[in-house]
């Protein structure tokens, strides 16, 4: 059986902080600091206007114009909820979890040191992460997390369990727009619901090769997600904490943020707990002066040590920065292997350079066709006519 630990607007609560009366208010996540303009989170009143997570900004303050808007704070968010994820893996859970308030891990094997049984598993968890969060169980991720939305705390129930034998009973009469909790399915609901499929048992009903004919892959796992099916769970790998934050004088800009920049890049190569890796994924970060948080992700092309390379792939990033910042901060998220590169030895240079342009070229036409990169040939360059001396061909990718 799969557990589903969820904490409902965690992301509003984490920014919120010590302001909780604004609950009762009708509130929303602003949108994040140079993004697109939807938003977030939003109040238990707020819904009550019609105001749903996503919705444009304009739209959203038509419907309420009291509507309050606050600060998102996405490096509050991380800290938070990354704390909540190593308590569960303190009683021996492996987690998955794909965003902030919503957590997933298998309890078959925690039986053994938990009392023998599921509520056992479940009085482990409860007790590691204390009120506030619910719970669902189910025999698939789906499952268990709608289980986990139709608990009411109020009413003195925690969690709710929901048996293979009658997952689908229990899924059918729900909404398809439950289907949006998976970010590979957010515009497929709006779909079914102008063809008149609303619950996911009329959606369970549907032939299977109807389905892959009309929606595809999206439209399969859909359908398995209706039918009490689902993909196997992925737990998170360790996580190495390697963080370096810089303070900034007033009003930083130009080139004193791309300073702080190197300054940042060298002390994360300098930490022994890099133990001579490459850096794959790294996440600058800043605190803007006039409260709230910003966070950009940079996973490079090519796991890399080299500070020039690194630089210049998190470089551009600064110019999305939308307000003056107080701190800049850069994370490693991912270390790729060794960095033992010496292409920089070799003496065959240009072959090394032909190999790099060839992967370039097959990247750019994976992103933008086969005619994105081609090369002038020239045919007759005397000719009278400009159109016969030089021909566009495809440019060659092989090294």
């Amino acid at each position: 059986m799969i557990v589903c630990v969820l904490y409902p607007r965690f992301e509003l609560l984490a920014a919120l902080g010590d302001r909780r009366a604004l609950l009762s208010e009708p509130a929303a996540l602003a949108p994040e600091a140079g993004r697109e303009q939807v938003v977030g989170e939003v109040s238990a009143p707020a819904e009550a206007y019609g105001i749903v997570r996503g919705m444009r900004l304009g739209e959203a303050m038509s419907r309420c114009p009291g509507l309050r808007l606050v600060a998102p704070d996405p490096e509050g968010v991380r800290s938070l909820w990354g704390a909540v994820l190593d308590r569960l893996e303190g009683i021996g859970a492996e987690v998955e979890s794909d965003h902030a308030g919503a957590a997933f891990f298998a309890a078959a094997g925690l039986h053994g040191i938990h009392g023998g049984d599921l509520a056992g598993v479940l009085s482990a968890a409860r007790h590691a992460l204390g009120a506030g969060a619910r719970f669902g169980v189910g025999p698939s991720r789906f499952a268990s997390h709608a289980a986990a939305l139709q608990v009411r705390p109020r009413r003195g129930r925690h969690s709710r369990v929901v048996v293979e034998a009658v997952v689908r009973d229990f899924l059918a009469p729900l909404p398809v727009a439950l289907l949006r909790t998976r970010p590979e399915l957010q515009a497929l609901p709006e779909v079914l619901e102008r063809l008149g499929i609303r619950t996911l048992g009329e959606l369970a009903s549907l032939p299977s090769r109807a389905v892959a004919e009309r929606f595809g892959h999206p439209g399969l796992l859909a359908l398995d997600l209706s039918r009490g099916r689902d993909t196997p769970l992925e737990p998170r790998r360790p996580f190495e904490p390697v963080v370096e934050r810089l303070d900034l004088p007033e009003a930083a800009s130009g080139q004193q943020l791309e300073r702080a920049l190197e300054l940042l890049i060298a002390r994360v190569l300098a930490r022994r707990e890099r133990r001579g890796r490459s850096l794959r994924g790294l996440a600058v970060s800043a605190r803007f002066v006039a409260g709230g948080t910003w966070r950009t992700s940079v996973t490079l092309r090519h796991a890399s040590a080299d500070p020039g390379r690194i630089r210049l792939a998190l470089a551009q990033r600064l110019a999305e920065l939308p307000a003056p910042s107080e701190s800049l901060a850069l994370e490693v998220e991912a270390f790729g292997p060794p960095a033992h590169d010496q292409g920089r030895l070799l003496d065959e240079a240009d072959t090394v350079r032909r190999s790099r342009l060839g992967e370039a070229v097959r990247q750019a036409r994976q992103a933008a066709g086969a005619d994105a990169a081609l090369r002038v040939l020239d045919v007759d360059p005397d000719s009278r006519i400009p159109e016969r001396r030089a021909v566009l061909a495809p440019f060659p990718d092989a090294s």
